[in-house]
């Protein structure tokens, strides 16, 4: 067995250093998206993650303190999780904007409970907020699971690792 020697830990903590080593860990990407006064509102999250608790049925992500869309969203009755595609990676980026209309132009989704989905994504959970706690400078955010929908025929996920989105390659066989 080799042991790493402490000394070659990284010590530096600081948000670009932290954003680089974080990086290397690849994360799947969710647009959480609401219908809130009339208008569509959403987030995209890469710090998504499914299974937290099975009873009751919880997922969770992180925001930024420093977001504009959260509070907007945050009160709807339900948001619409919509676990992104391949083919999803200008959406992302158009959800993700923080100028112009973020919705234009895509199919969307939703029902009466305001829930709100994209189009063609792996999969559909309808929730609602269940929890938050404070963590420095972004709040986790426990979701409740009130539904789902899968979505076989949809594309492989849309990735995020070394600070760019990414594809799964499926093997070629022969």
């Amino acid at each position: 067995m080799s042991l790493v020697s402490a000394r070659s830990l990284v010590t530096d903590l600081q948000p670009a250093a932290l954003r680089r080593a974080y990086s290397r860990f690849p994360s799947g990407i969710a647009a959480l998206c609401a219908v809130v006064d009339g208008q569509p509102q959403g987030i995209v999250a890469s710090s998504f993650t499914v299974g937290v608790s099975m009873d009751p049925p919880l997922v969770m992500f992180a925001v930024q303190n420093t977001s504009r869309t959260w509070p907007v969203l945050r009160p709807a009755s339900r948001i619409g999780v919509s676990i992104l595609g391949s083919e999803h990676e200008g959406i992302c980026k158009q959800i993700a904007s923080k100028t112009g209309d973020r919705f234009a132009g895509l199919n969307l989704h939703t029902d009466e409970s305001g829930a709100l989905f994209l189009d063609r994504a792996a999969l559909w959970l309808e929730c609602s907020v269940e929890n938050e706690v404070p963590a420095g400078d972004h709040g986790v955010v426990l979701l409740r699971v009130h539904g789902h929908a899968s979505h076989e025929d949809a594309h492989e996920p849309l990735v995020f690792h070394g600070s760019a989105f990414r594809r799964l390659s499926v093997p070629e066989f022969a």
